[in-house]
């Protein structure tokens, strides 16, 4: 049922008053015991595909422009470029399905750290995925809206910002009804994409193909050229250098592994074969553009995303000039959309990591809460205002915030590949196929630390060092809070050493009331049968005899 219709039912269905303004506007409470509301909160593959799949995606919007815009005059190495792209997606891709079948019930960067490498890099690797997923609202809000902007007057420009922030607020609203009923809004959306860029990548290769060998010929030349005048280092640099830039384009693949919790069962099935749909789809849209880029010719132009004069020149060369236009702003209109539900995967795993962490005394326990539409409210609402926080800061710049995104994302990556490459390595002797699940772990690991590396490296000065900066501050916070319920758990233990050496004295003198069936009856939660729990228990017939 559409989002729309569900609310005037809920309005209507129910007596009014019976209604809060709460109940109207996020839906009424799920029962938990329900056996019907795991079904209508989790995900099958398509729809795991549209509600995490689309994370990655979606960085097809800046990712490949980046890399592109990185070469400079060197444009020609965009077809090598393209080829390492894709495959780079493959191979991080089926490395996090050995990660997926490792942890069947959630293999999150935070997860995979804290088990295989200790509870200190798990806190470093959680830490990374929390500000990773504010910056995933960030980035996607502000690409869509540079994307809607692309073919808007550049009178109305000035209104980009405030634009993304009504955005943002609007997917902190749709979150709090529940995770299935934002993806099922946003389903016709992800489909109008695939179909929106499959058309345009169509026309921007397909009627080319025949210069492509000719293009391989020229790029070899013109390397080879490079490498004589330049050096080979310099020439490798420039490549490292577009290559890391691009680095965006493959932050949205641990989304799938760190959401298994929403979907269908068998987990392991729907995560692996979402998995898939996310790597094809990711591999041929990026690799797809950026050889189109260097088909058609396309350069920068003011106030326009690389994709938007690629779909303008693509389409002007077979349509008549309005249908053109029209295509151009529908295809962009789909791009924005999709930066959406980029930001929606991370509303649904942002939360999943502070539960996680909240499970572990890393962030306050009620992180790890669900409300009562069973959704982690205050994860939802500290990655929105957070998100908010850095849209502030960047001014929506997104060139900035690809930079302060992509450090924290192949942190994860590194850890995670790190961790099963141990892991492997430890059970040689007795897992009969560890030689080529390591080599994948270990081939996984060299690509994310080179992207790591280089990125910081080159990028520290420009924007990198405000993501170190907020990492290490949310570091150091989680050490505060982890030492405060440190203390608080070790005063309870000496309180309940100290309770249950004290000999219960039950009130003998006071009379007995007779038993009355009708009455009230106390319930005492305990949370461990320990010498708190049996005081407050004891207490009652005492104090109620």
């Amino acid at each position: 049922m559409p989002l729309t219709a569900r609310i005037i039912n809920e309005v209507f269905s129910y007596p009014l008053m019976a209604l809060s303004l709460k109940d109207i506007f996020l839906g009424r409470p799920k029962d938990p015991l329900d056996p019907r509301v795991f079904h209508q909160i989790s995900l099958i593959a398509f729809l795991a595909w549209v509600g995490l799949g689309a994370d990655g995606l979606s960085s097809s919007a800046y990712g490949p422009e980046e890399a592109f815009l990185a070469l400079g005059e060197h444009f020609f190495l965009a077809l090598p470029l393209a080829i390492l792209m894709a495959v780079t997606v493959f191979v991080i891709s089926a490395s996090y399905s050995q990660i997926i079948e490792f942890f069947p019930t959630g293999g999150g960067g935070y997860l995979v750290a804290t088990k295989l490498l200790g509870p200190k890099v798990g806190l470093v690797s959680g830490s990374a995925l929390v500000v990773d997923y504010m910056l995933t609202i960030t980035i996607s809000v502000a690409s869509g809206a540079d994307a809607i902007f692309s073919f808007l007057p550049a009178s109305i420009h000035g209104a980009k910002l405030a634009t993304a922030f009504v955005l943002i607020f609007f997917l902190i609203y749709l979150n709090l009804r529940g995770t299935k009923e934002s993806v099922l809004f946003l389903l016709p959306i992800f489909l109008l994409f695939i179909l929106a860029h499959l058309l345009a990548i169509g026309l921007g290769i397909v009627p080319k193909a025949a210069n492509i060998p000719v293009l391989a010929s020229t790029t070899y030349q013109k390397t080879i050229g490079d490498i004589q005048g330049l050096g080979l280092w310099t020439t490798l640099f420039i490549v490292l250098h577009a290559y890391s830039l691009g680095g965006g384009t493959y932050t949205g693949i641990e989304a799938v592994s760190n959401g298994l919790q929403v979907l269908r069962e068998p987990r392991v099935q729907t995560g692996k074969k979402t998995m898939l749909y996310m790597a094809v789809s990711l591999a041929f849209t990026a690799s797809g553009l950026l050889l189109s880029y260097l088909l058609n010719h396309v350069s920068h132009e003011p106030g326009r995303t690389l994709n938007a004069s690629l779909f303008a020149k693509v389409y002007e060369g077979f349509f008549s000039t309005d249908l053109a236009y029209i295509l151009v702003v529908v295809t962009l209109l789909t791009e924005a959309a999709i930066l959406l539900v980029a930001a929606q995967a991370g509303f649904i795993d942002g939360p999943r990591v502070l539960s996680n962490m909240a499970i572990d005394s890393w962030v306050p326990h009620r992180f790890s809460h669900l409300s009562d539409n069973l959704v982690a409210q205050y994860g939802i609402w500290f990655m929105g205002l957070a998100s908010l926080g850095f849209l502030v800061y960047s001014r929506g710049e997104v060139k900035l915030l690809v930079v302060m995104y992509s450090i924290n994302v192949f942190l994860t990556f590194t850890l995670s590949q790190l961790g099963m490459c141990r892991h492997w390595w430890e059970v040689r002797k007795h897992q009969r196929s560890w030689l080529r699940k390591l080599l994948l772990n270990g081939l996984g690991l060299m690509l994310t630390a080179t992207i790591l590396v280089v990125t910081v490296v080159i990028k520290f000065a420009e924007g990198g060092w405000v993501t170190v900066l907020v990492t290490s501050g949310f570091i150091l916070l989680c050490y505060v809070i982890r030492s405060h319920y440190d203390r608080v758990s070790g005063a309870l233990k000496s309180l309940d050493e100290t309770l249950i050496n004290i000999p219960f004295q039950p009130d003998l003198k006071s009379p007995v009331p007779a038993k009355n069936p009708e009455a009230p009856t106390a319930v005492v939660i305990a949370r461990n049968f320990d010498g708190i729990g049996i005081h407050s228990l004891l207490s009652i017939a005492r104090l109620f005899p």
